[in-house]
């Protein structure tokens, strides 16, 4: 899932190819965001060692953050708040130097807002073997070169041990609210039962219990468009001479998981059968304005994202499973002590409604008891992101509680 895309929508229709074109131009190898780049709005922190169940390691990791707000002396007023699969640690903010988009839930968290920074202290981190800033795979190994097809298998479980790890490092035992959409939703789901006495309070936001077979499947089909992409060259591109990364096979990757993110409604509603120009698309002349949507986004991702992260990332999500090795997802949920909110989206396709009314019906602790809160969108998946109105009304009673 990815919580740019509310923020990416372009006009209702399409944007020509040759206006797309101008306005991105070539891409780099990859989109990461690499040391000696601006900093932007980024703190960063090392956290040493890291070993990970599926026996990989990194002998040094270092966590990018942002923060907002004050710390409050008996640190009682911090909420972390967990991105999903393309998203990053830049909650709020303008776009600029060393940030390449705006922050992705302006209106959700802000002075005033639903999540306030004049009350609380905001800690976002991006994720371990992400791009914009933690380790991942586009930053330096100890010899100098980008880990690349070297850096380890990852699992949200994985994730949520090195999230675990910067709270003890920056001083927080106990988080106020820890709060995520997607695989941030997966990872407060994590939190919240690998470590049920680090917080008051979760925000488990159009997630699963675990990873289903059609979700796997889905991500099966965009690590394969980027693994068979000629530039990906086994994962490790980053020297490419001629500056050519796996961008065909990302920006694919990007169309087929925005079909996913979307609803069939507001698609069928936005674009209909417009094709682009006024040329008619039969007989290969043009293109349906949907598809001049996908090749846009599918190509201003390749320059903000790192492919090995995205499949890093991908196999991470697949490998979610909230019950493995705990007896099972109903005993894993029976651990929870948090007061929890479960959020779902009437229309999502990703990960639909029932699978967030399996976590709730089960949680000790659900604000709502045994149902999970609802938000009717035409968006689909991404209605937690763009319906910030209604997320902020369920978000408001979690905090209040």
């Amino acid at each position: 899932m990815d919580w740019q895309t509310a923020a990416d929508s372009i006009p209702s229709g399409f944007i020509p190819e040759a206006t797309a074109r101008s306005l991105l131009g070539k891409p780099p190898a990859s989109g990461a965001w690499r040391d000696g780049d601006p900093v932007g709005s980024r703190k960063f922190l090392s956290l040493g060692s890291q070993l990970f169940e599926g026996g990989g390691s990194l002998p040094e990791a270092r966590i990018a953050f942002e923060t907002w707000g004050t710390l409050n002396p008996d640190s009682s007023n911090a909420i972390l708040i967990l991105h999903a699969l393309t998203g990053d640690s830049h909650v709020i903010g303008e776009a600029g130097p060393g940030h390449q988009t705006s922050g992705w839930w302006t209106g959700l968290v802000g002075p005033g807002c639903c999540i306030d920074i004049d009350r609380y202290f905001v800690v976002a981190p991006n994720v371990i073997g992400g791009c914009q800033g933690s380790t991942g795979p586009s930053s330096l190994a100890p010899d100098g070169q980008e880990w690349g097809s070297r850096f380890p298998f990852l699992s949200i479980r994985d994730q949520v041990q090195t999230q675990a790890a910067f709270s003890d490092a920056i001083g927080i035992g106990k988080w106020a609210a820890i709060i995520g959409g997607s695989m941030g939703g997966m990872q407060a789901l994590e939190w919240a039962t690998g470590f049920p006495d680090r917080a008051e309070r979760v925000g488990i936001l159009a997630a699963p219990a675990a990873s289903d077979a059609d979700s796997i499947a889905l991500n099966s089909v965009q690590i394969e468009a980027i693994q068979s992409d000629p530039g990906f060259r086994g994962g490790d591109y980053y020297d490419a001479l001629d500056g050519e990364g796996p961008h065909n096979g990302l920006a694919l990757a990007r169309r087929i998981a925005l079909l996913s993110y979307r609803s069939s409604v507001e698609l069928n509603d936005r674009f209909g059968r417009t094709w682009q120009s006024g040329i008619d698309p039969i007989g290969g002349r043009g293109k349906f304005a949907i598809e001049s949507y996908l090749d846009f986004h599918g190509n201003k991702f390749t320059r903000r994202f790192d492919a090995n992260s995205y499949l890093r990332l991908a196999h991470a999500m697949s490998s979610h499973d909230v019950g493995r090795g705990r007896g099972g997802i109903d005993s894993a949920l029976s651990r929870i002590s948090a007061r929890a909110l479960v959020l779902g989206v009437t229309t999502d396709r990703l990960f639909p409604l029932h699978a967030q009314q399996e976590i709730a019906s089960k949680l000790p602790n659900n604000i709502y008891e045994d149902q999970v809160a609802t938000i009717d969108s035409e968006y689909g998946h991404d209605g937690f992101l763009i319906n910030t109105a209604e997320v902020a009304n369920h978000l408001d009673a979690l905090l209040s509680m």
